[in-house]
């Protein structure tokens, strides 16, 4: 079972048919919507800055989702994907996007609905990117306008395969062994 931690009072709101991984951590004002999965090593920190996960996205595996104390807070749009061991910092993150493995995106930064952060990238502090938008680099730069297509295509397809990787973990068919 993931690590659900009230702090100051406030403790986590968690949707209906969730998968929270054993060794995710979620702490504080930190709001999951129906259908999302919380991977492995993920901490959704909702200790200084409130955190809304929207319905049907994925914070994968090792991500860190954080803010600043006064100055931040963070939503994830419905069916985004969160990757591998990226941070979003104090950031909007519209519907229907891709931040990449091991990126970051900072503080009071906005991400539009159906893009993509490439992989490694940097967003920084107070970056407005418009919908269907490719970021790549560091600092992140737009490197095109992405079709409809090409978004779904990146974005969309990656957060229907978490969804179905999710109903794999919440099988009745599943079993944690401990050894």
């Amino acid at each position: 079972m993931a690590h659900i931690i009230t702090l100051n009072g406030i403790k986590p709101k968690i949707g209906k048919n969730c998968f929270l991984a054993s060794t995710a951590v979620i702490i504080g004002e930190v709001e999951i919507e129906d259908d999302c999965s919380i991977w492995y090593g993920a901490v959704l920190r909702g200790d200084v800055g409130k955190i809304v996960i929207r319905k049907g996205s994925n914070i994968q595996d090792n991500a860190v989702i954080h803010s600043s104390a006064g100055r931040s807070w963070v939503e994830i749009g419905e069916e985004t994907s969160i990757g591998h061991s990226a941070v979003v910092h104090g950031a909007v993150v519209g519907a229907h996007c891709l931040i990449g493995m091991g990126s970051v995106v900072l503080d009071n930064a906005e991400i539009g609905d159906k893009s993509v952060v490439a992989a490694g990238a940097l967003v920084l502090a107070k970056t407005k990117v418009p919908p269907l938008t490719l970021m790549a680099g560091v600092p992140a730069k737009q490197v095109k306008t992405l079709t409809e297509e090409q978004s779904w295509q990146i974005a969309g397809a990656n957060a229907q395969g978490y969804a179905k990787y999710a109903s794999w973990f919440t099988s009745e068919d599943t079993v944690e062994e401990l050894v």
